[in-house]
Parts: C-alpha cells; structure tokens; sequence
C-alpha cells in the first residue's frame, strides 16, 4: 500500500509513515482505553457529549481555531494536488472506494498522512486541558476531539478545494 501512495502523490518518509502509524494508534488506543475506562453506557456517553460541548468555551479556546485551520491548510494543499492529477473528490472517491491505490484505502491514508501530526497535536492539547480544567482525563474524549478538529475538516474540505482548484487550474494562461 505505501508504494501505492507514493505512485499518487509523493514519496513518503519513514518519518510521515511513524507520524501516521503513531496517530492511528494513539486515536484507537485512547478510544479502546476509555471504553475499558469507563465503559460504554448511557451516562457516559451524556458525559462525553456534555464535556465536548463544553470546551469550546472554556480555556484553550484557541484549538478550536488552530487545528481546523491546519487541516484546511493541508487539504489545500492536496486538493489542489488532486485537481493538477485530475483525481476525483476526496470524500466522494473514500465513499465510493474503488480498487487500487485510487480507491478508498489509498485515500483514507493520504488523509490520514497529511493530518497525522494534528491529531497528534489534537489529542496532547486535549489531555492538557483535561488534566488542567477536568482534573481528570477521559481518554475517548482526547481522541473524539482530535478527530474532529483534524481529520474532519481536512475530509470535509479537500474536495471543494479541488474543485476550485480544477477551474483555477484548467484556466488557460492569460497573455
């Protein structure tokens, strides 16, 4: 698969592939470890929902701002990666996989490549804050965090980034 990645876009480091492994692994195993923790019931997850409520008015309000804002920058990046490739939508080409390093594997990991080291960022500033505002830490709640203020954005924003990056693109050269 990662030669597959590096026919698409760009080589890839042993240092992105770390940063990626080390993210997917932190994410699922706070989310493993919370479930463990706390369990999955009704009241916890009131719990979960009340506290991610919560933290956008509280202190360290800034993460709010900072993590979308570097996942939009690297879905920039990519988006308009993908219009000089002619690739399709990124959302799209996960939701509707196909085979090869184009389909929804090989995609899922691009993504995952390009916010790795904003989850990672995502979930040290969060167990900052829960550890500071909490005095507690939930782990579940870190990973829920980052992966909302990190990969979401950059998932929800790379293919309209393509799109007008196509048009920016195809657009012949003014003389």
């Amino acid at each position: 698969m990662e030669q597959g990645l590096a026919v698409l876009t760009e080589p890839i480091s042993k240092n992105q592939l770390l940063q990626a492994r080390l993210a997917i692994g932190l994410v699922v195993g706070l989310i493993v470890l919370g479930v463990v923790c706390y369990g999955f019931a009704t009241e916890t997850l009131d719990r979960v929902w009340a506290n991610l409520l919560a933290r956008p008015s509280g202190p360290m309000t800034f993460r709010f701002v900072l993590q979308p804002a570097m996942a939009a920058i690297a879905a920039l990046r990519d988006g308009i990666k993908d219009a000089r490739l002619g690739r399709r939508p990124y959302l799209w080409a996960i939701l509707t996989g196909v085979r090869g390093p184009e389909g929804r594997s090989g995609r899922l990991w691009e993504g995952i490549l390009a916010t790795a080291r904003i989850l990672i960022l995502g979930v040290i500033m969060d167990v900052i804050y829960q550890l500071v505002v909490l005095k507690t830490f939930y782990p579940a709640e870190s990973a829920i965090i980052a992966v909302l203020l990190a990969f979401v954005p950059y998932v929800l924003l790379r293919g309209p980034f393509r799109r007008v990056a196509r048009h920016w693109v195809a657009r012949p050269a003014s003389s």
